[in-house]
């Protein structure tokens, strides 16, 4: 089953309009993505914090990493380029963090404010390269939507430079 992310876009804008508390518009993006998007085993969001340390965020899936430390794993690396990284096969990329040994593949988006890393989205799936060019444009289109709608709302403490 293919998602249409045009549809999920105005879904997930729906979804957020009028609320203008950020944790609750990031679970409930979280949630969405989860429930939405099929062969996914786990989407969040994860926090720059001051030095560099991302810091989990709301999520849906089962239990993750707490803290992930400054420029590791596919999120830490993610923030620092501050572009979007697709893994096929997470067991291949180096750094790898694995919170769930279910996983197999990944996607991770940066969060931007005025060119400022303040976190990551990222979204796993236990199948091998789950994550085509269409699910890329996809899940940016989701998290600028996210971005515009409740990312304003979080200052920024530390961004990533």
């Amino acid at each position: 089953m293919s998602a249409s992310y045009e549809l999920l876009e105005r879904q997930v804008r729906e979804l957020l309009a009028g609320e203008t508390d950020f944790i609750a518009n990031a679970a409930n993006f979280a949630s969405f993505v989860y429930h939405e998007l099929p062969d996914v085993n786990w989407a969040g969001f994860y926090f720059l914090q001051p030095g560099g340390e991302l810091v989990l965020g709301p999520f849906s899936g089962r239990p993750a990493c707490t803290r992930l430390p400054s420029g590791r794993g596919v999120c830490g690396a993610a923030a620092i380029a501050k572009e979007t990284l697709v893994v096929d096969d997470v067991a291949t990329f180096t750094d790898h963090i694995a919170c769930d040994s279910a996983s197999r593949s990944e996607i991770v988006v940066p969060l931007l404010a005025r060119d400022d890393v303040y976190g990551v989205f990222d979204v796993d799936s236990p199948l091998p390269a789950r994550f085509a060019a269409r699910d890329r444009s996809g899940i940016e289109r989701l998290v600028r939507a996210f971005n515009e709608i409740a990312g304003t709302a979080k200052p920024l403490e530390s961004p990533v430079s």
